[in-house]
C-alpha cells in the first residue's frame, strides 16, 4: 500500500510540475480546455471475480459508468484532467464457478458471497499525447492516441441480496455496517472505510469531429488502496461475536440452497463438490460447511481492482471570449 500511495504522489507531484513548468513557458501553443461527457463499462477484479481466468471475468458481469470530465492541455503533448465517474461494481461466487467438474477451484462456488458496488470517483491523471497538437486548438491533429496516469479518490458502499429463506426481504442491505469479518468486534479489525483511493492508468484515442468537438475511446485499470470493495477481505469470524442475526446470515452463506442473487438452487452442485461419493445426502446437514467455518478462509487479502472501458464526445471551450462592441 505504501508503494502504491508513493506512485500515486509522484504522479501527482510530476503533473503539477509539467502544468507550472508549461504555464511559465513562453511558446506559441495556445493553450485550451474541453469538457467532456461519456458512457462506458465497468468490471471487477478481485475474489469474487478470479485472475485465473481474467477475460471470463472481465465479461461476465460486466456493468456501466458514465462520466464527465474537464481537460486542460498545456502544451502539443501534455495536458491533465479532473475527472468524475460513477460506476457500478458486481460479483458472485454462483455466477463464477458454477459447476462443479473441470473446475481447478471449485470450493469458491460454496462460499455462495456475491456483491454490487456503486462507486463514485473524484480522479487527477496527468495525459501525454503521442501525436502532438498544432499550435491552436483549430490545428488539433485528427487522430491523437494518448496515455494517462494519476491519483483518485472514491466512495464506495458494497451491497448483497439477503437469503430466498423465511424471515428475509431478498433485498439488497450495505455490508460494511454489518461487520461480516467481525469488524468493530474485540479482538478484530476496525470497520473498513467507505472511501478509499486508486490509482488510475491507461490508454485512449480521441478523433477530431471539427473545430469544436471530438470523439474517443478510452481504457483504463483502477488499482484500488482497498481489499473491500466486495466486503471480502479476511477471515470467517466467531458468528458469536457479529452484532445480529441479518449479520452472521450475510457473513457465511455456505448452507443456503438457493443463490440469493440470481435464484438458482445449488444444492447439486454443493453435493458434488462437498460429498462427492455421496449422491444421496443433504449438503446442508451441518453447519458450517466443512472448512468454511470460524478462522477458514472467506478473502485473498489482496486489494480489489476494476477496469474502466468510455466512450466520450468533448466540447473545445472557447479560449478567448468575444465582447460584442459598443455603440
Amino acid at each position: 500500500m505504501k508503494f502504491k500511495i508513493l506512485v500515486g504522489t509522484v504522479l501527482f507531484t510530476l503533473l503539477v510540475t509539467y502544468a507550472s513548468e508549461a504555464q511559465r513557458r513562453k511558446t506559441p501553443f495556445e493553450q485550451y480546455s474541453t469538457v467532456s461527457f461519456g458512457l462506458g463499462t465497468s468490471s471487477y477484479l478481485g475474489e469474487l471475480a478470479p485472475l485465473r481466468t481474467p477475460v471470463r471475468s472481465v465479461f461476465r458481469m460486466m456493468r456501466w459508468n458514465v462520466n464527465a470530465g474537464y481537460t486542460r492541455n498545456f502544451t502539443p503533448h501534455l495536458a491533465a484532467r479532473l475527472g468524475f465517474t460513477w460506476a457500478r461494481l458486481a460479483g458472485d461466487d454462483e455466477y463464477y464457478n458454477r459447476g462443479a467438474g473441470g473446475n481447478p477451484f471449485p470450493n469458491f462456488y460454496v462460499r455462495n458471497l456475491h456483491f454490487r458496488n456503486d462507486i463514485k470517483e473524484f480522479s487527477l491523471v496527468g495525459i501525454y499525447k503521442l501525436r502532438g497538437d498544432g499550435r491552436s486548438p483549430n490545428r488539433r491533429v485528427a487522430f491523437s492516441p494518448y496515455l494517462f496516469a494519476g491519483i483518485a479518490v472514491l466512495a464506495h458502499n458494497p451491497k448483497a441480496k439477503t437469503p430466498q429463506a423465511p424471515g428475509y426481504d431478498n433485498n439488497w442491505v450495505a455490508l460494511q455496517p454489518l461487520g461480516t469479518e467481525g469488524q468493530g468486534q474485540p479482538g478484530y479489525a476496525k470497520p473498513y472505510s467507505l472511501v478509499t483511493y486508486s490509482i488510475p492508468f491507461g490508454m485512449g484515442f480521441t478523433w477530431r469531429v471539427n473545430n469544436q468537438w471530438n470523439v474517443g475511446i478510452e481504457g483504463g485499470i483502477r488499482i484500488s488502496g482497498s481489499d473491500h470493495l466486495d466486503d471480502v477481505g479476511g477471515l470467517f469470524p466467531d458468528p458469536a461475536v457479529l452484532k445480529n442475526d441479518l449479520a452472521r446470515a450475510m457473513s457465511n452463506r455456505t448452507n443456503e440452497p438457493i443463490a440469493a442473487r440470481t435464484g438458482r438452487d445449488r444444492t447439486d452442485i454443493v453435493r458434488q463438490i462437498v460429498y462427492p461419493n455421496e449422491p444421496s445426502i443433504d449438503p446442508f446437514a451441518t453447519s458450517p460447511l466443512s472448512g468454511w467455518g470460524q478462522g477458514d478462509f472467506r478473502g485473498g487479502g489482496r486489494s480489489d481492482n476494476y477496469l474502466l472501458t468510455n466512450i466520450t464526445v468533448s466540447y473545445v471551450l472557447p479560449s478567448k471570449i468575444k465582447c460584442p462592441p459598443i455603440r
